[in-house]
């Protein structure tokens, strides 16, 4: 206490002068206009200033949850385009589209938008790690997709975390076909440039272009039909020379991967339960 009154009996002619300064500061904004306008004219621009750094600053945060939103709302988009190009066929008999009618409705779905925490692409068989677990409803063999396409399936899950197994792995096995021309085969990553990727068992009879959309087949117990995969960039002959191998331009970015959704359908897990009850029944019993 006794080194404050010092302080302040030391520097007291300062303290004056700061009082004597405001006081003269207000008396001179409050009763003469010209300075009055000044300041609150400077004042609104300080003001208007901090609020728009204010909401930029919320805005920038608020990106994630977008990202998110809008992961989700294109893979329902491009599952409405598919809905109605089928409903279109069915109506008209066009045979320019070559769509099954078996479309699920997408009231079958639920997608659970998930981030990307961890990701690899220079191994041979890279994993995907998503911030959504069990306790989001998520679980193994569920399909993944995000805003452009196709990404892989759901292999490991933990309470609040799971692994995924992406298409850029090994053992990433995915049913697709060539949109509108109805040819299908199955989907594999050989390593390499992260994307591109190849199709096997197209059959030697099959018709189509360099820039054909691949889409998922919905012949799989994992994804439903539809969802966008990349497009044909070139044509090889099989190792057997009985069909085709197709190069596919990736339509995911996985080297840019943030945003993805877990494809949640309880009728798609009753047929993976189901599929796997009938293997295991036929499986060589021991005696």
């Amino acid at each position: 206490m006794r080194n404050l009154l010092a302080f302040l009996v030391k520097y007291n002619h300062w303290f004056l002068f700061v009082l004597l300064e405001v006081i003269s500061m207000v008396l001179l904004f409050r009763y003469n206009s010209y300075q009055s306008s000044v300041y609150f004219s400077s004042a609104n621009v300080v003001t208007g200033k901090m609020y728009e750094w204010n909401s930029e600053v919320e805005n920038f945060f608020s990106l994630t949850k977008i990202n998110g939103q809008l992961t989700q709302r294109n893979l329902y988009l491009e599952r409405q385009v598919n809905e109605l190009a089928a409903k279109v066929t069915e109506l008209t008999h066009d045979s320019s589209y070559l769509f099954h009618d078996q479309l699920r409705l997408l009231d079958d779905y639920k997608l659970v938008p998930a981030k990307v925490i961890a990701n690899s692409i220079d191994r041979k068989d890279n994993l995907i790690t998503i911030d959504k677990g069990s306790e989001d409803g998520i679980r193994t063999d569920m399909g993944v997709a995000c805003g452009n396409g196709l990404v892989g399936v759901v292999y490991m899950v933990s309470p609040h975390y799971s692994v995924v197994i992406p298409v850029l792995n090994s053992r990433s096995n995915v049913s697709v076909k060539i949109q509108k021309r109805g040819y299908f085969g199955y989907l594999h990553w050989s390593g390499g440039r992260s994307d591109l990727a190849y199709v096997d068992d197209v059959p030697r009879h099959a018709h189509f272009r360099i820039g054909d959309k691949i889409i998922t087949s919905g012949f799989s117990s994992i994804f439903p039909e539809g969802i966008m995969v990349g497009k044909v960039l070139h044509v090889f002959n099989s190792s057997d020379g009985l069909s085709y191998r197709v190069q596919v331009k990736l339509s995911t970015d996985f080297s840019n991967l943030r945003d993805v959704c877990v494809i949640d359908n309880s009728k798609m897990q009753e047929k993976v339960q189901i599929m796997r009850a009938a293997q295991d029944s036929i499986k060589p019993r021991e005696h």
